[in-house]
């Protein structure tokens, strides 16, 4: 007598045989289609830091362990012009230690790709169930968002501490729903290692779980300074630090005066605090409309706050993408490195399928591939002033401008804009929206 066929999910996985993230074998299909992407992409990665000889690993070699020399001592690099980070970051500097028999670029390697295998595992997580099916109203884009557009960065990646940083905002956005003190003292920890991140608090819903969320953020941020500032001398040196910041040559006012350059300003470019500033007639302008514009969108948030009406599961993710977006693009200064932050939250979004910020990933994965291009490729153009690395740049930076308004303007319309009635959605109820 023929046996009934064993009912599978969609990713082929018996429905009586959950799978178990110790078991390879039980994977769903889709997971192990992102693990083999991502082991092979991750290799390319670590071999291009591995050489030694590109910019990121030279930039470990020799500012990153020269801090780490000076902090084992117990100050901060107090009087270091390129020294501009909050104490936390003494955390991501001093870490390698923990692999004495590493060098010390072999050990902040290896940690960023642990970094990066646990917030690939994260974004799988949140999106499949134990059974092997995707969660209801979840998505498995977040993880495909990250698992792709990390590489398009090449070796940046694993030579920068921003994936430490990126990763705690990324886990606090994603335990604030269901865990709103565990989901703020990450967002305050992370503020303590590199400032942005206390943005992802921001959409949190209205009510006791936002409370919770930004009282947690504030005592664990005052509370690891306070530690810090204890074991270390200097640790307030920060505050003070980006004072003399003028307009960096990759930030948007920057590609104005790229722009400039090429029809006869006579601005010239140097190393500036830390990065390659212009110097010249009209900087100091360009750097204060920088700083207005700045502020302009700190209050534009805070408008969207109070006008705000209607929150879903999706909300508090948008809401930290539209805000970092808004305060990288109008910065005085715009790192290649910084695109590793809006790729995160991007894949944090795309982790619900409600998301309104989806159309505004796919735009930045476009400006993540144009960046790559920008630097390393056309970065020694870019400073001697060339057409065509300028009109990369401008192409970059209109990009994320571009990014920056469809990201606010959809955000207000789901959360702000009166819904005709015909197309009134169900109410969403606030209740804490919990991972399985």
């Amino acid at each position: 007598m023929a046996q009934a066929p064993t009912p599978v999910t969609q990713w082929g996985i018996p429905q009586a045989g959950p799978f178990r993230w110790t078991r390879p074998t039980t994977w769903p299909r889709e997971a192990l289609a992102l693990t083999g992407y991502w082991v092979a992409s991750r290799l390319v990665m670590v071999g291009m830091l591995r050489s030694g000889k590109a910019e990121q690993a030279i930039e470990v070699h020799r500012t990153y362990f020269n801090w780490y020399e000076i902090l084992r001592d117990g100050t901060f690099p107090v009087g270091d012009v390129t020294w501009q980070y909050p104490p936390g970051a003494a955390l991501a500097m001093l870490a390698p230690g923990l692999l004495p028999f590493l060098t010390y670029l072999q050990a902040f390697a290896v940690l960023m790709l642990i970094t990066d295998a646990v917030t690939q595992a994260a974004l799988v997580r949140v999106s499949l169930r134990r059974n092997g099916g995707v969660h209801r109203g979840r998505s498995t884009a977040g993880a495909w968002m990250w698992a792709l557009a990390l590489p398009l960065m090449l070796g940046l990646p694993y030579g920068r501490y921003d994936l430490p940083v990126t990763a705690l905002a990324m886990a606090s956005l994603l335990l604030l729903p269901s865990r709103p003190r565990a989901g703020g003292a990450l967002a305050g920890i992370g503020a303590m290692v590199k400032v942005w991140p206390a943005l992802v608090v921001l959409g949190a819903p209205r009510g006791r779980g936002s409370r919770q969320a930004w009282t947690a953020m504030c005592a664990s941020a005052a509370a690891l300074l306070l530690v810090l500032a204890t074991l270390f001398r200097g640790a307030f040196d920060f505050l003070t630090a980006q004072q003399g910041r003028g307009v960096e040559i990759e930030s948007l006012g920057g590609s104005v005066l790229q722009v400039a350059r090429q029809l006869g300003w006579p601005g010239d470019v140097n190393q500036h605090y830390g990065s390659l500033e212009f110097l010249g007639p009209h900087v100091h302008m360009i750097a204060s409309a920088s700083l207005l514009l700045t502020a302009t969108a700190f209050g534009w948030l805070m408008l969207w706050r109070f006008r705000a009406r209607r929150w879903s599961a999706a909300t508090p993710y948008d809401a930290a993408l539209t805000a970092v977006l808004l305060f990288t693009v109008t910065s005085r200064v715009i790192s290649p490195q910084y695109l590793i932050w809006l790729i995160g939250l991007s894949a944090v979004c795309l982790t619900v399928r409600g998301s309104c910020q989806r159309p505004v990933a796919l735009l930045l994965l476009l400006a993540v591939g144009v960046t790559t291009i920008d630097y390393p490729l056309f970065f020694d153009s870019l400073i001697q002033g060339g057409w065509k690395a300028t009109a990369v740049i401008v192409v970059r930076n209109g990009l994320l401008l571009t990014a920056s308004f469809w990201s606010a303007a959809r955000l207000w319309r789901v959360t702000v804009s009166p819904v005709p009635a015909l197309q009134q959605a169900p109410q969403v109820q606030r209740g804490p929206i919990r991972v399985a």
